[in-house]
Order: C-alpha cells, then structure tokens, then sequence
C-alpha cells in the first residue's frame, strides 16, 4: 500500500511538473507571455532542481528580450542613449552586439549630421561634411544626400562670394555661374544683373575720361541708362567733374593764348586743385618770365591768379609812364577780377548747397560777361527743373494725382533728356497704376471678367501677374461657389413637400447624377429601429435597401436582393464618411446604354447621416473624375437630404403616434374610471392593513424581546458547559479514561448543535424582521477557500469521502461581499452534502458567470457561482421547492434517517437574496445533489471601499491554493493530501509558540455575574499560566483595577446588575490610567448591534457567548502581544518572570 502511494504521488508530481513546464513553454515561448513561472509544490530532489532551471530559463529569456524590446522602443521613440545591458550568451548576444552596434551607427549618423547642419546651415562653415564610417543601404544614402546638400549649397555660396569679391575688388568680368534653383536662383540673377549695370557704369566712365584727360575732347558727359540711387549719384558727379575740368583747360588755354598774343591783361582765375593748380601755377609763372614784370606784379598775379587770394593790389613805387598805367591796369584788373570771382563763387557755392534763388549780379563783360550769363542761365534752369520735378514728384508719389508731367523750358542736352526720363518715368507709372486700379474696382464690383493688359517690367510686372492670378482664381472660386449655391437651394426646394421616401429616392437621383456629370446612380435606406415603423415596407429584412436607381437596378447590387450587407457601401454607413474610388478597374461597375457600354473612371459612395444615426448611402459612378466642386457639393448636400428624410420619417411617425395616442386616451379614460372604483375598496383595505401592521410589529417586538432573553438565559448556562466539556475533552492530566473523554466530547458535541439551533432561530428571526445586515468588503477568494478546507476536509476524512474544489479559469482574485454570510451559505450547503452522502464524494466548484444569456443572469452582470455536488441519497423533484421552507424538510416523517431542524436552507436562501444572490438546486433520487450559489462579484448595496484593518490577528494558516487567481490558468482540483490545516487547540499548545511567550503571568480581570462563566473561564486562563481575579459587576470591577494596579487585560460582561458592561467600559475609558487597558467584551445576547455598541463604547474586541476557547485565547494575545519583545521568554510589559501558577491543579479564583 505504502508503495503504490509513493508511485502514485511520483507520478501525481511528475505529471504536475509536466503539466507546469509545457504550461510556462507555451507561455514564454509560444504566446510571448514573459515573466510566467513553473509552480510545482511538494517536489524536491532532481525535480525541484528541474524546476528552477526552466524558471531560470524563462526569468533569463523574459529580462533579455525586454530589455531588447526597451531599447528598440527607445530607438524607435528617437532616443539613442539606452543600449542593451543584460547579460547574454550564444545567439541572445549576438543579437544584443547587433542591437548595439545598430544604435551606436545611428547616434553617429545622428551625431554628424547635427554637426554639418550646424556648421553649414549656423557658424557658416561651408565645405563640411558627414563621416559616417561602416554604415550601408538606407543610412549610407542618407548619409551621401546630407553631404550632397552641403556640397551643393558650399559651391552656391562661394560662387557668389567670388562674384561679390571680384566686384569690391573692381573685377566687372565675372559673373554667378553655378547652377540654382528657387531663391537661390533669384539672387544669382540679381546680382548678375547687378554686375551688368556696374559694367556699364564703368564703360561710360572710362569713355569720358579718355575723351576729356586723353583724346582732349572737352565737354563730354556720360550717359548711363536705367540706374538709380547712389549709381545715378556716382553718374552725375562724374559729369560734374568733366564739366569743371573743360572749364579749367579752357581757363588756361585762352590765358595762354592772350599771353602769346601779347595780351598780358588776362590771367587765369578759375578754381582749381592738384596738377591742375601746378598748371596754373606754371603758366602764371611764364606770364611773369615773359613780361619779366615787378616783383609787385608778379605778386599780384601771384595772389590773385594763383593763390587765390583776391583782393590783392600791386604797389609800384616810382614807376611812371606805361608802367604806372600797367601797374594801374592791373591793379584795376585785380579789383575787377576779384569782385567777379567772388560774386561767381558765392553763386556757385549756393547752387552746390541747393539755393538756385541767387544770382550773379557784378558788372562783367567779354567772356566774364557770358560765363556770368551761362551762370545765372543755368541756375534758372536749375531752379525751373528742380520745381518741376519735385511738383511731379508730389503730385504723383505722395497725393496719388497721375497723369502730371514736368514742363523745363529751353533746356538742352542732358537737362532735357533728364526731364523726359522723368516724364516717362510719371507717364509709366501713371499707366500702370490706372491699369492695376481699374482692374480692382472691377473685382470690387464683382466683376471678373477683367484683367492687367499694360505692359511693365520688374516688380512691377511680377505684382501685374499675382493680380491677374487672383482674379483669374476669384473667377473660378465665385463660379464654383455660384454653382454650389444654386444647386443646393433648387434641390432643396424640389425635396420639399413630398412624403413619400420612394419619390424623394428617385428625384434625388434624377436632378444629381447628371448634375455631377455622372452615368450611374443607386439609393440604399437604411433600415429603421424598431420603434420606427414609419418605413418598414420599403425595408424587408436588417441592413441597407435598394430604393432607388439611375441607369442601375436591384439586380445590378452584388448581394443578393438588393441589400449591400457587405463592401464599400456597407463600409461607408459604418464609417459615415464619403469614399472615393478613382480609377475603377474595368469589370467594377458597367454602364450600359442601347448602343454598348463601357466601365466608370470614378465611383464615389455617400453616406447620408442625420445627427448621430445613418439614414441611407448614395453611389454613383462616372466616365470622367468627380471635381473638388463636386465631392464639395456631396457634402453639403447629404445634409439636405437626411433633413428631408428625417422629417418624412418623423411626419410618419407622428401620424402613426398620433393615431395611437388617440386609442390610448380612450383606454386610458377607461382605467381612470375604473380606478375611481378601486380606489375606494383600496381606501378600506389600507386601514384594514395599517391596523394589522400595527399589531405585527407589537408582536414582531414581543417575539425579539423574547428571543434575545432566551438567547441570553440559553447562552450563559451553555457557556459554562462548553468551556468546562471543552477541558474534560482536553484531559490534559490524563486522568480521564478514553470512554469517559469520549462523553465529554458529546457534551460539548450536543452543546455546540444546541449553540448552533439557537443561531439559526436568531437568523430567522432577524431576517424575518428585516434585520439581518450585510457588511461587505474586500474578500481574496483564497482566504474564502482556505477557510472551507480547513472545515471540511478533516470532516470528510473521518467519513471516508473525497473532498474535491475546483476553480475555474477566469475566477476573480477576490470579491466584495460579506464574508461571514458567504462561509455561513457554504457551510451549510457543505454540511447538508456530507450529511446524506455515506460514500463517493462531495465537490465545491467555483466558476464565473458572464453571458448575459444565462438563465440565472439578472440582477448583476458578474456572477460568481459555488456549486455543491454530492452523490449522496439525492432528492425527489417535488420535494425541492419545500426543503427551502423553514422547519421543512424532505424526509418529515417520524421515522427519518437524518436529523436537523431544517433551518439551514431556509436561511441560506434569505442571506443570498441579502447578498444580490439565489440558491438554486438540481438532484434525482439516488444520484446526488447539486446546489449552486450565485452571487454578485462586487455586492450591488455599496460601492468596493479599502478594508479596515482587523482587530486582531487570526492563527496563520498555510494556503493550499495559488495566491493568482487571478491569472489565466488551467482549472485545478484539490484531491487527498497531508492534512496540514488547523484543527481545534488543545490548550497545552497554548503554552507554546508566541503564546506561550506572551500569556503567562499577565494578570486578567474577569468582570461576570455568573459565577459558572467565571468558574469555566478561570480554568481556561489558569491553564496557559494567566492569574485571573474576578469582579461580579461593573461597580466591584473599578473597585478592583483601583487596588490592582498589575491587571493588563480586562474580560467584560454585558449584561450585569447595578451597572452594566457598557457604563463601566465609559467609565474604565474616562480614566487616564486606563485609557490603553485591553478590554473583551463578553456577552450571551449576541444580538444586532452588539459589537459595534461595545467597540464604540471602548472595547479593544467583542468575543459572544458561548465563548471559543480558541477565539478567545487568540484575541487575548493579539492584544498583549505588542508589548513583548519576541527576542526573550520574559514578557516586558509587567517585568514579572514566568508565571508560578500550575497549569494543572484548578487556578483559584482572587
């Protein structure tokens, strides 16, 4: 026997260990499920060591490829600074060095273009270029595309450099070569014209100097055509300059001239600088050789002729004659010149500083009298053309007047031709400002039809073809828009009125297809709610319905019977948005006519919405593309035409809803009489109600009153003898025999049935007064299954069954409901199936119900369901319904089998309904029973909040199942294995443990007015080493903690004469001292409201009577083991050593 179980648990291990390591394969490696993990319990050895190797394993796998997958979801987010750290081997590290090496040439790509766009396109840096070393395929061509642009844009720029160098530097001959494009072609072509116009500046320039500085040709003047600005400047201060020099030499020479000829009364006056002034210089000099006159002369002519200075006199002393007349002569000369030049100059200067309003006034004759005439001529001139170009200049750029021309009388030469540049220039500008005015009124005026036909270069050209482009635009966005307008409003004003869906289909289709240039058109309406009976003829069956046709028909849809229930038409009433087919193949759609036919070049389909419904779908087709005007014109439009539908839709309705409204008022008058009627005899039965309402809760009253006295007078005597039976059993002296602890285990057996019947008495009665109440919290479904094992299993051991729990897949982790309920509903349920079972097994599965189909699905959307199946003795079809009555049972008869009071049920199904639930029960005689419960996931009553934190600390206990229920897993059962759950304590395993470290020694106070209760607890208390004094009311317990200071813990009746357990909990709490003191309520009532009246009066914990030794004990060392330090066997609260008292002999009572 041994061997075949040793065999069959190898094999039970070994086929959990297969089952484990295929589940975790299949996870990991198939489904891409990383972090799952094999659990195998109970296995040691080889297997253990198996199954930590395939955990390894899949540990190892789930760390690498996540922290591959980081680092790829990093690269891919643009982030280059994470790489693969996770240690690795064999193929997993070549794809980590892979990986790696793909980020490091990336940061690198990205590192060195970062650096040429910075270079290039910021510090100015041209010439640089990406070195990317060991890149290829789509990185190598970026790579060559960036460094194509920088190659392409550094020759761009240094060309230009070159060209702008070379002309700072003089050179007109170069020009920008490079090829361009966009702006970068724009300023090569300004600046070549730019060159050009420089050049022949340049030209023009040279020509002059070599005619007046080589060729001798004085009076030349260069004409430089098209420039403006400082080149116009430049321009005329070149003239200027001829100008000037032709009238130097010409100075010179007719002094010379008048010198050779013997006329030494000239002498050369005009203004001059540099070798022009060492000419004249050297041909006064020559004036003063030839005349060899005096030195005063010479001086004169010196001053006055060469110096400049005027005003100069000669002073001849002792001269006569010819001489004095010379001396004479020239002095006159001098006086004369001096008065001419310096009336000249200041003429000139004023000219120079722009005043043409003075003139030369002196008296002067000979050429002195022409140049002065010259003079004052050109200043009128000057004057005359300054006015009339700034007139013009007025009239037209600053008070818009076009049209006005400068008119320069008598002017010549240049002067002129300056005039009629000007004139062009205000006739030009006139012309095409008229033009560009014209044109825009037009376009104000909304007329389209005109456009820019002056000629005009330049800016002025390029602003002449954007306004043409505008109202060439505007044209054909006014037409577009006109079209639209006007087609809209015609539909829609054909739409109104009609009321028939079939009508409005055809005409739509009729006045659209050809509209849009269209050859083939079909309506689909989408079939209404089924509220919506307003068009339900023309729509047999669910979905879209072919209503309408242009050139198609029904039979032309590719479903069946004219109702598209699948393809685009299906697709875009899903979607409610238009979709466009451009270019159709050529066996999509045909369009035929009597002479042939042929396929469309595009098919749009449309939707038509109405708010957040679809009402139907439009598909035409054409030979030619359907133009933005028209998918533009399908937008708008679908609008119109869901309005229209809706409304006959709704208009239909109406006189549907109105005709029924009619019937129903007539009804409803009917009932209203009718009602009148019954509320009369309803009046009287409300008072008949209302009288007997009031005589039940007077009786309901009595029967709770009497029920929580018989609860206490019940309770109090069986806690005596559950407590005393409790120690026989222990027979912890051994003096008992083993026939004599058997009777003291019946006694306590019987006594805890009688504690039981009288709970179920109190169930009924609260929940047939209404006050049966649910507290609902968080409940982890292990803890719920802990609990029915550890009850059960020992249970079903001694009787011989298999004791199975099965949980399904999907089951919840936890649920929020009441916990004690639910173990209240199973233990029954359990208890019942164990009962009338004599052989096989008793089976609890938990699963979850979702399909809203389920016959039991009502309440709530999430169901839990716990089936209790037996193959006990099964129950009769008829007998079913009345096994959930109270007091009932299947078997009634005196000479039954089984016992019971046939309460459990009863109060199961009550608690279930509390719970949002039902019990409902399947069986056939001979075959077993199945009862399942069904609750709610989350209880209905109140919404899932954080559970408070317990009072005390329950025994520990080993889970049997696995902590993730939660997870996705194979359904489990639980057959026989080693019984490894907590039975009922027998008191010397107190002794032991943290027990055994925190209990002896620590003085309790006892405060009871039964002498039985305090008989029976003392024993209990004096058997783990606790010293007990005792109390017999409120009044003598304060008494007693005043003259015993060392009392730690406090064990409170409630229902005492004099003062109760309520008052002296208040007045224990009122004091100090005692504020921390540890107190239990006791109390045999066991009522609603009890425990929460005694946690808010003070108490630490509330313990009901009959007491549970084991209950109780461990609320006591929850409450004094904080205060002992587990490191030592002392307790360090009271300082005292272990306690003296024999946990054999009785304890006495103080």
């Amino acid at each position: 026997l041994e061997l075949k179980s040793t065999i069959n648990t190898m094999v039970d291990q070994l086929s959990a260990f297969a089952d484990e390591v295929t589940r975790v394969a299949r996870e990991v490696g198939t489904e891409g499920q990383l972090g799952g993990r094999a659990q195998v319990r109970g296995v040691s050895g080889v297997w253990k060591d198996l199954t930590d190797n395939v955990n390894f394993m899949a540990s190892n796998l789930t760390s690498q490829v996540r922290n591959i997958a980081q680092v790829t979801t990093a690269v891919a987010n643009g982030d280059l600074s994470q790489k693969i750290t996770v240690d690795a081997q064999g193929e997993i590290l070549e794809l980590k060095s892979t990986i790696n090496t793909m980020v490091d040439q990336l940061s690198a790509f990205a590192d060195e273009v970062t650096r040429v766009a910075r270079e290039v396109g910021t510090e100015g840096q041209l010439g640089g270029r990406a070195q990317v070393r060991g890149v290829s395929g789509v990185w190598k061509d970026l790579t060559d595309n960036v460094n194509f642009m920088a190659d392409n844009l550094t020759s761009q720029v240094r060309n230009i450099a070159l060209v702008s160098t070379a002309v700072a530097q003089g050179d007109l001959g170069k020009k920008i070569t490079v090829e361009a494009k966009g702006e970068i072609l724009e300023l090569k072509s300004t600046i070549n014209t730019m060159v050009d116009q420089l050049s022949a500046f340049a030209d023009e320039v040279t020509r002059v100097a070599r005619e007046v500085g080589t060729e001798g040709n004085l009076g030349g003047q260069a004409q430089v055509r098209g420039v403006a600005g400082v080149w116009n400047d430049l321009t005329e201060n070149v003239n200027f300059m001829a100008s000037n020099l032709t009238s130097q030499v010409r100075n010179i020479a007719q002094v010379t001239t008048a010198v050779a000829q013997g006329d030494l009364s000239k002498k050369i006056s005009v203004d001059a600088r540099g070798e022009i002034l060492e000419l004249k210089d050297t041909v006064n000099t020559m004036v003063e050789q030839l005349r060899g006159f005096a030195d005063e002369v010479t001086r004169v002519a010196r001053e006055v002729g060469t110096d400049g200075r005027l005003g100069g006199r000669a002073t001849v002393h002792g001269v006569s004659g010819v001489w004095k007349d010379l001396t004479d002569n020239v002095n006159y000369m001098a006086d004369n010149l001096t008065s001419q030049v310096r009336n000249i100059a200041q003429v000139a200067t004023a000219v120079a500083q722009g005043d043409l309003s003075k003139k030369i006034d002196v008296d002067a004759r000979g050429e002195i009298l022409e140049l002065k005439t010259t003079i004052n001529t050109m200043v009128d001139t000057l004057s005359s053309f300054s006015s009339e170009v700034t007139r013009v200049a007025r009239e037209v750029g600053s008070q818009g007047q076009l049209g006005g021309q400068a008119r320069v009388e008598g002017v010549y030469g240049t002067w002129k031709r300056l005039t009629t540049n000007v004139n062009e220039l205000a006739l030009n500008l006139t012309t095409q400002v008229r033009a560009i005015a014209e044109v825009a009124s037009a376009v104000t005026s909304g007329d389209m039809s005109r456009s820019i036909t002056v000629d005009a270069q330049g800016e002025v050209a390029e602003l002449k073809d954007n306004i043409n482009l505008m109202v060439a635009n505007l044209r054909e966005t006014t037409r577009a828009k006109d079209w639209l307008e006007s087609n809209l409003a015609r539909l829609a004003a054909l739409m109104q009125g009609h009321r028939d869906l079939m009508e409005v289909a055809d005409l739509i289709l009729r006045e659209l297809t050809p509209l849009v240039n269209a050859q083939y058109g079909a309506f689909f309406l989408a079939e209404p709610d089924e509220d919506d009976t307003a068009i339900r003829t023309a729509i047999p069956t669910k979905g879209l319905a072919y209503i309408a046709g242009y050139g198609s028909a029904a039979a032309s849809v590719v479903d069946t019977g004219g109702m598209p229930v699948h393809g685009l038409v299906r697709q875009a009433a899903l979607e409610k948005k238009r979709i466009l087919v451009e270019e159709a193949p050529p066996d999509y759609i045909k369009i035929n006519s009597g002479l042939g036919e042929a396929s469309p070049a595009s098919v749009v389909i449309i939707p038509i919405p109405f708010e957040d419904k679809l009402l139907g779908v439009i598909e035409l087709a054409s030979f030619s593309r359907f133009s933005d005007v028209h998918l533009a014109f399908f937008d708008q439009f679908v609008n119109t035409i869901g309005v229209a539908i809706n409304t006959i839709i709704a208009n239909s309705r109406t006189e549907s809803l109105l005709g029924e409204s009619q019937r129903l008022a007539t009804q409803l008058q009917e009932r209203s009489d009718e009602l009148q009627r019954q509320q009369g005899e309803l009046q009287r039965s409300n008072a008949e109600l209302e009288e007997k309402a009031a005589l039940l809760a007077t009786s309901s009253q009595y029967k709770s009153e009497f029920l929580a006295n018989m609860s206490h007078e019940l309770r109090t005597p069986l806690n005596s003898l559950l407590i005393l039976a409790r120690l026989l059993s222990d027979n912890p002296d051994g003096h008992l025999n083993d026939q004599e602890v058997q009777f003291a285990t019946t006694i306590h057996r019987s006594g805890s049935d009688l504690l039981q019947l009288i709970n179920d008495i109190l169930d009924l009665s609260k929940i047939e007064a209404g006050r049966m109440d649910v507290r609902p919290k968080k409940l982890p479904l292990i803890k719920l299954l802990d609990y029915v094992h550890a009850t059960f299993r020992p249970i079903t051991l001694d009787r011989g069954l298999a004791f199975e729990v099965s949980v399904g897949e999907d089951v919840p982790r936890e649920v929020f409901s009441d916990e004690q309920r639910l173990q209240q509903i199973l233990r029954n349920l359990l208890s019942n199936a164990i009962k009338f079972t004599a052989n096989g097994k008793v089976e609890l599965r938990v699963s979850r119900v979702k399909d809203p189909e389920h016959k039991y699905v009502r309440e709530a959307e999430d169901l839990m369901a716990f089936a209790v199946s037996d193959t006990g003795i099964g129950i009769a079809r008829d007998k079913l319904p009345v096994i959930f009555e109270a007091f009932q049972q299947a078997d009634g008869t005196t000479n039954r089998k089984y016992g019971g009071t046939g309460l459990g049920l009863s109060i199961s199904r009550e608690i279930a309904g509390l719970l949002g639930g039902r019990i409902i029960a399947e069986s056939e005689p001979g075959e077993g029973s199945t009862f399942t419960l069904y609750v709610p996931v989350v209880y209905p009553g109140h919404e899932p909040v954080a559970e408070a934190p317990p009072l005390h600390r329950a025994p520990d206990r080993t889970p049997l199942l696995p902590a993730q229920l939660a997870e996705p897993t194979e359904a489990f059962t639980i057959h026989e294995q080693e019984d490894n759950w907590p039975t009922p304590t027998k008191l010397e395993q107190w002794k032991t443990g943290l027990a055994g470290k925190v209990l002896p020694g620590r003085r309790v106070l006892i405060v009871d007015d039964d002498i039985r209760n305090v008989f029976a607890l003392t024993h209990v208390l004096g058997r783990v080493g606790m010293p007990v004094l005792y109390a017999e009311n409120g009044r003598e317990g304060i008494e007693t903690l005043d003259g015993n200071p060392d009392i730690e813990l406090v064990l409170m009746d409630i229902m005492m004469p004099e003062m109760d357990g309520y008052e002296t909990i208040s007045v224990i709490r009122g004091t100090p001292r005692w504020a921390g003191l540890p107190i239990v309520a006791l109390t045999a009532k066991a009522m609603p409201g009890d425990r929460e009246k005694s946690i808010a009066k003070g108490a630490n914990d509330y313990v009901p009577k009959p007491v549970d030794v084991d209950q109780l004990l461990t609320v006591v060392c929850d409450l004094l083991a904080p205060e002992v330090d587990d490191t030592t066997d002392e307790p360090t609260a009271s300082g005292e050593q272990e306690s003296t008292v024999d946990p054999v002999a009785p304890p006495t009572i103080e």
